[in-house]
């Protein structure tokens, strides 16, 4: 029987500043505006660190919701930032081509799983109700490891144009160490598959 939880917490309010905040670092990133990008983006990692910081260490801040939401808010970021910054000619298209695609199926995945997890009746009220929680996610290590490279990276390019170095030999060897962390996370879901998903029994 899934569980009724409140879904107002600190954490998940955090979590969608930072969806809010990932329109607003694509168009300082198209206009080009990369300093206050770059602040923008300090504020959105800082949101990060903290969501999580507080949901450890405080049980009745941690939620099912949460569990989704945190990873769903990066991959929001994640996306939009990269498309931007390949438009700004700052990321090779091979490479955001193939984290969009890594994030679509992740995406997919999780309301897949919302969807088999939900008692039946399953109706569109109760699918989306925050407060209804069937399942609860855990992210595999290296999916961990490779949100941080791809973060890494992110700031890494915002900050090229600002301190010159957007040809620099490093950069293009961390797209490919990102490349590497991204296709390694995505055979580690396809590999694991099931113990990334805790279903919620009473």
């Amino acid at each position: 029987t899934p569980q009724y939880e409140n879904p107002w917490t600190i954490p998940n309010m955090l979590s969608m500043t930072r969806i809010g905040l990932a329109p607003v670092l694509g168009y300082l990133i198209i206009e080009e505006d990369f300093n206050i990008a770059l602040g923008v983006f300090a504020l959105a990692g800082l949101t990060d660190l903290l969501d999580g910081f507080i949901a450890r260490n405080w049980a009745n801040q941690k939620s099912a919701l949460g569990s989704a939401l945190d990873p769903l808010a990066d991959k929001i970021l994640i996306s939009i930032l990269y498309v931007s910054l390949t438009y700004a000619d700052l990321i090779p298209v091979p490479l955001t081509y193939m984290i969009i695609s890594r994030d679509v199926m992740l995406i997919a995945a999780v309301f897949y799983v919302r969807y088999r997890t939900l008692p039946t009746p399953r109706t569109l009220a109760k699918y989306f109700n925050p407060c209804y929680a069937t399942a609860r996610l855990k992210p595999t290590f290296i999916s961990k490891v490779n949100t941080a490279v791809q973060l890494i990276l992110v700031a890494a390019s915002l900050a090229a144009p600002v301190f010159n170095y957007a040809d620099s030999i490093y950069l293009q060897m961390l797209w490919c160490f990102t490349a590497f962390t991204t296709a390694a996370s995505a055979y580690s879901y396809y590999h694991y598959g099931r113990k990334t998903v805790q279903v919620i029994k009473d």
